[in-house]
């Protein structure tokens, strides 16, 4: 994780926490809110290509729009197994720093300014940066890609 981080020239701090067993007991433990966390989602496409779409987590992935701005038809997410190959990690720890693959990462508008907290590959850890920097260390597309939760 850190000599990904330190290729891109991006800084970023990795925090132990007790394991959470949800989003909002994530954020609960750190003393954020779930918007200050980013849920990072590898997204399956046609082709099987995939794509890491970073979302608040106070939002959910809206399917349109982020079809919309990959110019697609079809996208979804992949079953665990498939999500862990593509990233070589498991679900609640996925993050673009140190996959397996650099997929193309989208980056939901709303993120942008904020200092977050995401997956850090390993479970019982958080990853902080500056999301502008993410963005630009990935040349991540910034669009309106989320939603309200239901």
């Amino acid at each position: 994780m850190r000599a990904a981080a330190s290729a891109r020239n991006l800084a970023i701090e990795l925090r132990e926490r007790p394991v959470a067993n949800s989003l909002a007991e994530a954020a609960a433990v750190q003393g954020l809110t779930p918007a200050d966390i980013v849920k990072t989602l590898v997204v399956k496409r046609h082709d099987d290509s995939y794509l890491f779409a970073l979302i608040p987590g106070d939002r959910a992935i809206s399917w349109p729009k982020l079809r919309a701005v990959v110019g697609v038809n079809r996208l979804r997410l992949p079953e665990p197994e498939l999500a862990l190959a593509a990233t070589g990690y498991e679900r609640g720890t996925i993050t673009p720093l140190g996959s397996t693959h650099d997929w193309p990462v989208f980056a939901d508008a709303q993120i942008v300014g904020k200092r977050v907290s995401m997956g850090a590959g390993a479970h019982g850890y958080s990853l902080f940066v500056e999301a502008d920097d993410l963005i630009a260390a990935y040349d991540a597309t910034v669009a309106d890609i989320s939603q309200p939760l239901p």
